[in-house]
């Protein structure tokens, strides 16, 4: 390859549902910041004429072919296929990513990355002995705004001291209205809020109060509790409480009401200033403002740093996916190993404490 080619990843698309559709969806769209290629060589769902529909939708305008299978596992024997990204639910996650690593396949697995840690060793073991590439995508830790938030905070220090940072993800899906079948009361599929979108405030939390490196991140102290609607955890509170530097996190979330007008997803205290972060949702930031010490009546004027952009932010871990298989690595600097583990283990806690219990605790 040469210095200035761009590296190309080829990828195997796993299920048909809506997360794997915004990932196609920013992936075959145009930029002219791209740090690779990224060509969607093959679909698989549990039909043909899911992944029919579903090429015929996403896959647009594009100078390549798209295989379409009606089958998982021609997915993972097509010899084509550089990396397969896994897009089912999270109780699947553990199945899908052993049988493509059994064929030989690099894996970039959505978030939640399984139910519980244990699962998660279990697949970093399986890559570790095949030796292959397997990787988190949790999209919000490869946002180019996260690392210059981090150095801000913690190199610049621009609003002092971190002490405290706050983050909420609400979604309305009336739990009780829902048909026994819904996967979102499934409970060997991980139903509830935290595995779903308690995730993004929990990461909001870790990346704004611990300025360590994902292999050197000091663990927690957490305090929880869950509320349930028919068996299934439907709010979730919790309190990180880092012992070196005494600061705390407030993690809330729940399926039981519709974001307001609001558009602050997470907030950061400071000793001297604060940050207020924008966007829709935790799972969709676009911006963040810096402001000074609030010392007076009226709030301080803020500096504002914007990261709107036409896709939503799937590009920037898949770049870096086809950038580690292409340098040969075989876990994401950015999302290691051993930082899912981490993040698996302190939602276990919270599930622990709260009264969250999944069939596959007990396996």
């Amino acid at each position: 390859m040469a210095a200035t080619e761009l590296p190309t990843c080829r990828w195997g698309i796993l299920t048909t549902g809506l997360i794997s559709s915004w990932f196609v969806a920013d992936l075959v769209m145009p930029r002219e910041d791209a740090k690779a290629k990224h060509i969607i060589q093959a679909i698989g769902s549990s039909s043909l004429e899911k992944s029919r529909d579903f090429a015929a939708k996403y896959v647009k305008d594009v100078p390549y072919q798209t295989t379409v299978y009606g089958s998982y596992e021609e997915v993972y024997n097509d010899p084509n296929i550089d990396c397969v990204y896994v897009g089912s639910p999270h109780g699947f996650h553990k199945r899908d990513c052993l049988a493509a690593i059994a064929a030989g396949k690099n894996v970039l697995c959505e978030k939640a990355f399984t139910i519980n840690a244990r699962e998660a060793r279990e697949v970093f073991d399986a890559a570790k002995a095949k030796g292959v590439y397997v990787a988190e995508a949790m999209w919000l830790r490869h946002r180019p705004m996260l690392a210059d938030l981090r150095k801000l905070l913690y190199e610049d220090k621009v609003i002092g001291e971190v002490f405290r940072t706050t983050s909420d993800f609400q979604m309305q899906l009336d739990i009780a209205s829902l048909p026994a079948t819904s996967r979102y009361k499934d409970l060997s599929l991980g139903a509830g809020s935290m595995l779903d979108i308690g995730i993004y405030p929990l990461t909001w939390a870790i990346l704004t109060l611990d300025p360590g490196t994902p292999t050197q991140s000091e663990d927690p102290k957490i305090l929880a509790a869950q509320s349930f609607v028919d068996g299934i955890e439907v709010t979730t509170s919790l309190i990180l409480h880092y012992p070196s530097s005494g600061r705390q996190g407030v993690v809330t979330t729940t399926t039981e009401r519709r974001k307001g007008a609001s558009e602050i997803i997470a907030t950061i205290d400071g000793t001297n200033g604060f940050v207020e972060v924008e966007g829709a949702v935790p799972s969709h930031p676009r911006s963040f403002t810096v402001y000074p010490k609030w010392t007076e009546d009226k709030k301080p004027e803020g500096k504002k740093y914007d990261y709107q952009r036409l896709q939503q932010g799937f590009i920037y871990e898949a770049d870096n996916t086809a950038l580690d298989i292409a340098a040969g690595r075989k876990e994401s600097p950015i999302v290691p190993w051993a930082e899912s583990i981490r993040v698996m283990e302190i939602m276990d806690e919270v599930r622990r404490q709260g009264g969250t219990k999944y069939p596959q605790d007990s396996a």
